[in-house]
C-alpha cells in the first residue's frame, strides 16, 4: 500500500494558509506565522494541499506503509 508523505519547502513557503484551510484533517498549521508545518500523525497524504499551495512548494513523497 501506498500513501504520501508531504513535505514543504520551508524557505519557500509564504505562509498564506491555503493548505492549512483545504487539509480534510486539519494537519497543517502555521505557527508564528512564519511557514506551514504537517502533523505527520493526522496527515493521510491526501495531496489536498500541495493542489491548494499558490506558491507551489508543497511536494508529496511515495511511500510503502504496511497494510
Amino acid at each position: 500500500m501506498t500513501r504520501n508523505l508531504v513535505q514543504v519547502l520551508k524557505e519557500e513557503c509564504v505562509a498564506c494558509g491555503c493548505c492549512a484551510k483545504v487539509c480534510p484533517r486539519s494537519a497543517i498549521s502555521i505557527p508564528k506565522g512564519v511557514y506551514a508545518v504537517i502533523d505527520t500523525a493526522l496527515c493521510v497524504g491526501c495531496g489536498m494541499c500541495a493542489k491548494a499551495c499558490p506558491a507551489d512548494v508543497i511536494d508529496l513523497i511515495p511511500r510503502e506503509v504496511e497494510a
